[in-house]
């Protein structure tokens, strides 16, 4: 049996979010605000009941939500958020996915009884691989903390933490994870043509190589460290490229500044 959510916003996240919900079937019944939402083809396929509004206005009365996730640009939050502080009851969680934006930001809005999740999941949600890392305020209940797990579960894996000042880092590795992949792809490309390659070959080397080996580690129960191992021979062409790249000026002081500097932006963000 699946729940009653009201989702704000069906942008890129929340849409891939709410196919991974209907591909589930772990919702009943969808409200979704947004004016100009995109929606999942296979939605009505999908059994599932969806209404679609264009503002909190436009919600059917009496809709009770067990969920209202919050998946709005951050920019746009501090319009939105207030107008839904009638949706604060006992059998209700607030869970947002909105970088930068704390508890305290929807308490201030939502109220102090508002029981709230604050959630950083990525993009590989879209193809059911996402990464989510969530935190709690005292409010919420462990059957709502297992409704908010059940819900982005469906779309990857999810972890919890208790320190919400680590969602900052959090999003620094995990949410903005994914655009350091592809660069790394890019520049593996790059790197290919720069010796020789054509560019079409260098790039669908460099995809291929960084997808499998993706799912090689997912699958594997083997540390990475190990599975680097397993790939370098003694004195052979990775182990040439590799002392270039784990030097003292290689790779890992390079993103060891990249996370810094994206944890610190969190960190404006959210003041």
């Amino acid at each position: 049996m699946g729940c009653s959510l009201l989702l704000v916003g069906c942008g890129k996240m929340g849409g891939a979010l709410l196919d991974g919900w209907l591909a589930a079937r772990t919702v009943d019944h969808v409200v979704v605000v947004e004016p100009q939402g995109a929606f999942p083809a296979d939605a009505g396929a999908a059994g599932q009941r969806i209404v679609r509004c264009a503002g909190v206005s436009r919600i059917p009365p009496g809709f009770d939500p067990d969920v209202v996730v919050i998946a709005v640009k951050p920019q746009v939050m501090d319009e939105v958020v207030p107008g839904y502080a009638g949706f604060v009851r006992p059998g209700t969680v607030f869970l947002s996915i909105a970088a930068g934006k704390t508890i305290d930001y929807f308490t201030a809005r939502l109220g102090a009884d508002a029981a709230i999740v604050r959630a950083m999941p990525n993009t590989p949600a879209s193809v059911g691989r996402g990464m989510t890392v969530a935190v709690p305020n005292a409010a919420v209940t462990p059957e709502q903390r297992r409704l908010c797990e059940t819900l982005m579960g469906a779309v990857g894996q999810v972890a919890w933490v208790e320190d919400e000042s680590m969602m900052d880092a959090v999003t620094a590795v995990s949410g903005g994870g994914p655009a350091y992949v592809f660069l790394l792809i890019e520049t593996l490309a790059k790197a290919g043509v720069a010796a020789g390659l054509p560019e079409d070959l260098a790039m669908k080397i460099a995809r291929a190589t960084v997808a499998g080996s993706g799912e090689l580690a997912a699958r594997s129960i083997e540390p990475a460290a190990s599975l680097r191992k397993n790939v370098t021979s003694p004195n052979g062409t990775t182990q040439a490229a590799l002392e270039v790249l784990m030097a003292d000026d290689g790779i890992q002081p390079l993103v060891d500044r990249a996370i810094a500097a994206a944890t610190a932006r969190s960190r404006e963000l959210a003041s």
